[in-house]
């Protein structure tokens, strides 16, 4: 036993030989894009300059941040449904951290119970998981649930929450 202990297994060195590491590459913002890449554009949340005080989502067509294509393919994420936006708030967290950015596939609109997905709701850009209910009704489940509790919504009804697309990437920085 003691042996086994000190030698690696042959199971362990077949699994620290598949660990790749890549290098990190710095790209300027001034660098033109490379053929393997895509830009998409960022979304965010604007509050109204008059009137009570709601928000509204629009993409914003200056910001942009860099993907590459091989990603989006491998996540079955065509270039023209994907856009970017910033969490806000720690509703997702530990998952999702207050200012990640996030990545967001416009084209799958359907629900797949247990995603996450940005959604448009009453103008407020919110990121929820979402969970299937009968009679056309959805949940919409924060990762920190104890302070934000599970809401359930119709997806018909007047105060329903609009699908934006499901989150296929986020980074967070510990």
């Amino acid at each position: 036993m003691l042996n086994a202990l000190r030698e690696p297994s042959t199971n362990y060195r077949a699994m620290t030989d598949e660990i790749l590491l890549h290098d990190t590459e710095v790209v300027d913002g001034d660098e033109p894009i490379r053929p393997d890449e895509i830009e998409l554009p960022c979304f965010y949340e604007v509050e109204f300059s008059a009137g009570d005080g709601s928000t509204q989502v629009i993409e914003n067509h200056g910001h942009k941040m860099r993907f590459p294509l091989s990603k989006l393919t491998k996540r079955g994420v065509s270039p023209e449904n994907a856009a970017c936006a910033t969490a806000s708030g720690n509703s997702m967290e530990p998952t999702i951290a207050d200012g990640s950015p996030i990545a967001i596939d416009k084209g799958t609109r359907h629900i797949i119970d247990g995603k996450i997905y940005a959604l448009d709701h009453g103008g407020m850009l919110r990121i929820k998981r979402l969970y299937k209910l009968p009679l056309g009704r959805v949940r919409l489940v924060s990762d920190n649930a104890d302070e934000y509790p599970e809401e359930t919504y119709s997806l018909m009804g007047p105060d329903s929450p609009k699908i934006i697309g499901r989150v296929f990437w986020w980074e967070v920085f510990d």
